[in-house]
């Protein structure tokens, strides 16, 4: 049976679009080659986060989806463990205090609440901080949500606006009509569809080269701490140093790490983050994670007396310009992209969604698609 929309991938992102493309009252297949929410999504910490962002094309989406997630889906944050705790990023130095308030500045113009928070202050926010620290900036924006509920419930939601959900399923070719996708092709069979979305995370250059055409999306490797469980509000909001924003926005194939510490709900705090171009290697590096412990206890000292359970591993989707890949392909046309958000995708995957149902309907789309293309490498390739 033919359908309107073909999403692949089932996790946070393909969740969202596949949500809100049934809210348009399009005909929605999901297919997974795995498990709900079994990829990127369900390695990360749930971030929504404005305050990493500097001014730009993705600053503007992490504010439009702020929106998404805190008015069109206000009624189902409880599902996915919506928690509003704000952000507070620290500096070690009093230049890296100015650096903090400068980017601020920057942020408050585009729509971003941001407090700056002085020496004295941080520990009225954060009492087991250190004291060392130089100063810092709130925002109260800032939030988090357990990803692989988000995806569940998203795809409930979904089928019971008629959605089929195919996990288990691998996409192994596109169905043409001369340069037209009109489908997928899977192992059970072929599923006709007015159009195709590419949703698979760090998996979606390959599926992009299943149509002829290339997205340069990578993995990048993370590791996560999870420690014993500790009493509730001992971390009160989401903690990182000021070098994390630099980390997010670097190229840099080598092992990077910054510390971002939030507590759960179930009492057990997560210390986070690292990033490193590897492939798809998932040896544990105790490199990696022997740093972020060593940064953590920086930041907080008490933790030099908490025990780490466990510690697991995941791959952000990364593309070579930060941006995410978002539209219709024109080198294949019912092509489209979800895709590359890197360590963003949770926060930005709910305003991804909606977008992209809107340019499926012809409707106008709130925000401009033109900076997330998925043929600008290839222009840029072309120039070079």
């Amino acid at each position: 049976m033919s359908v309107d929309l073909v999403v692949v991938g089932a996790g946070v992102v393909g969740a969202a679009s596949a949500y809100f493309a049934t809210l348009a009252g399009l005909r929605v297949t999901v297919v997974e080659r795995g498990a709900i929410a079994g990829g990127t999504s369900s390695a990360g910490e749930g971030n929504i986060l404005v305050s990493d962002k500097e001014a730009g094309p993705e600053l503007d989406l992490a504010l439009y989806s702020q929106r998404i997630w805190r008015e069109d889906l206000a009624e189902h944050g409880e599902l996915w463990e919506f928690e509003s705790k704000g952000g507070l990023v620290v500096a070690a130095s009093e230049r890296g205090a100015a650096s903090l308030r400068a980017l601020a500045t920057h942020q408050r113009r585009c729509g971003v609440e941001v407090h700056d928070v002085a020496r004295a202050e941080l520990r009225d926010l954060e009492p087991h901080l250190s004291p060392r620290l130089a100063g810092g900036a709130f925002y109260p924006q800032d939030a988090q949500v357990q990803p692989m509920l988000v995806a569940a419930h998203l795809l409930r939601l979904a089928r019971e606006r008629g959605a089929r959900v195919r996990t288990r399923t691998e996409v192994t070719g596109f169905l043409r009509h001369g340069t037209q996708v009109t489908g997928v092709r899977t192992p059970a069979g072929d599923i006709p569809a007015a159009a195709v979305l590419n949703a698979a995370g760090t998996w979606a250059g390959d599926v992009a080269g299943l149509a002829g055409v290339r997205v340069p999306v990578l993995p990048r490797r993370g590791f996560i701490l999870v420690t014993q469980p500790m009493p509730p509000r001992t971390i009160r909001h989401k903690v990182y140093a000021a070098e994390y924003v630099g980390d997010v926005a670097s190229s840099d194939a080598a092992l990077q790490t910054s510390p971002v510490v939030e507590g759960t709900a179930a009492g057990t705090i997560l210390i986070g983050a690292s990033r490193e171009r590897v492939g798809f290697d998932r040896t544990v590096s105790v490199t990696a994670v022997a740093t972020l412990a060593a940064k953590a206890i920086a930041l907080f000292p008490m933790l030099r007396d908490v025990r780490a359970m466990r510690t697991y591993l995941g791959f952000r989707p990364y593309c070579p310009d930060h941006l995410p890949v978002i539209g219709p392909d024109p080198r294949a046309p019912g092509l489209w992209h979800a895709c590359g958000h890197e360590g963003a995708g949770i926060g930005l995957s709910v305003g991804t969604g909606k977008l992209i149902s809107q340019a499926l309907t012809g409707a106008g789309t709130d925000l401009d698609l033109a900076p997330f293309a998925p043929d600008r490498f290839a222009d840029r390739e072309a120039a070079a």
